[in-house]
């Protein structure tokens, strides 16, 4: 491990966990990535490996069977992960949201009934808010659940949903007739569960197929259709209609950590590999690192992936210590997704016309930067978060 990205303060224990991780990640991951990716292929023995570690219940309570780890340390195992692969990652990562979102806001019996399971990875969640027609503006939705009875039934279209094929369980954000002025007033969240798989998966639920896309492949992301699907009313995230909006902004806003956490990841990797590269490939008669551009490109790379990792720690430990984070989170995730960008292209200058070479890791990762930028909120979405928080706290007085 080099001197970069390095966290002061850790415990023993999350100094054990991140080690154990890196281990794993080096030995298991890093080796099979790049062949896996190009397949698109699903790394169900990297999964059941991170099931094992108890990887699917990090921060999921003691009590449900997790080990109860602080967002710092599952923020900074993501980073380890996206350094190995970000897909790998983004499998717990939408997991971890939805357990999280349970563990905050669910009933004691959906707690019960869900948390020991996910914290052994035997439920695996997905986390569905966007639609084909719109991305960033929540308000927007048009799936629409009404009440019947001691159900309710659902009808709409839902879009890049993370592990829609591989979880039994999505969270799913939909609209409902509270009577409420505000549209945010009338979202709630259901607890919707189904069979792994593809095509029809429960009664009026289907998950067409993969969405082919440029990079983070490997991890499957789905459309979903609900087609009068009936949700017992018990499975209403909290019990109580109408608050769905605002436990969707708390899973997301832990998710902007995370999102943080594997730019971090990647940036770092992208990193490693650039100044490897730079001290083994020769140019006009002396090795490229030798060349002042390139030093400067290394010196540049370095000081983004620090400045990331540290903005991302920063935010991960606000929220441990129970205050407000929106604002450092949105800082982190931004800053995060545009350094790890511009540092993997730098890595990708670096090795020349072999970083277009699919027989180089670079080339993966210069596909996986871009969901950075558009993942949990696109950066201009943070810009406006980051601007109106800083408006809220530089407010002239009146």
């Amino acid at each position: 491990m080099g001197r970069l990205a390095q966290t002061d303060g850790l415990s023993d224990v999350q100094r054990e966990i991140l080690a154990t991780v890196r281990a794993f990640v080096d030995r298991d991951v890093i080796p099979v990535a790049t062949e896996l990716e190009h397949r698109d292929e699903y790394p169900s023995e990297i999964v059941e490996r991170m099931k094992e570690m108890g990887l699917f219940g990090l921060m999921i309570p003691e009590e449900y069977g997790g080990l109860g780890e602080s967002l710092l340390t599952y923020a900074l195992v993501v980073e380890e992960l996206s350094r190995g692969w970000m897909s790998v990652s983004g499998i717990v990562n939408t997991h971890f949201i939805v357990a999280y979102m349970i563990e905050q806001h669910g009933t004691p019996e959906q707690k019960e009934h869900f948390l020991p399971e996910m914290a052994e990875g035997r439920i695996r969640g997905a986390f569905s808010m966007s639609e084909p027609h719109c991305g960033s503006d929540v308000s927007a939705i048009r799936t629409k659940a009404v009440r019947s009875g001691e159900e309710y039934v659902i009808d709409g279209q839902k879009m890049w949903l993370t592990n829609g094929g591989s979880a039994n369980l999505v969270a799913v954000l939909a609209k409902t007739d509270e009577g409420a002025g505000s549209v945010y007033r009338n979202m709630t969240t259901f607890l919707v569960e189904k069979e792994p798989g593809f095509g029809e998966t429960r009664p009026g639920l289907t998950i067409p197929g993969k969405i082919d896309k440029m990079g983070y492949k490997g991890v499957d992301t789905t459309e979903m259709v609900l087609d009068g699907v009936r949700v017992p009313a018990g499975r209403v995230l909290g019990g109580v209609p109408g608050q769905g909006f605002y436990q969707m902004m708390d899973g997301v806003e832990v998710g902007r950590v995370n999102v943080a956490a594997r730019g971090c990841g990647v940036a770092q990797r992208a990193f490693e590999l650039g100044i490897r590269y730079a001290q083994q490939r020769e140019t006009f008669g002396k090795a490229l690192h030798e060349h002042q551009a390139i030093q400067f490109k290394l010196a540049e790379m370095a000081t983004k992936v620090e400045a990331a990792h540290q903005m991302m720690v920063m935010a991960a430990r606000k929220k441990d210590a129970g205050e407000r984070n929106d604002l450092e989170a949105g800082m982190a995730k931004y800053l995060a997704a545009e350094y790890c960008k511009e540092v993997v292209e730098d890595a990708f200058r670096i090795h020349g016309g072999y970083g277009y070479s699919k027989e180089f890791e670079i080339e993966r990762l210069y596909r996986e930067a871009p969901m950075l930028l558009i993942g949990e909120g696109t950066s201009e979405i943070q810009k406006m978060i980051i601007g109106r928080r800083l408006l809220e706290e530089y407010r002239l007085p009146e």
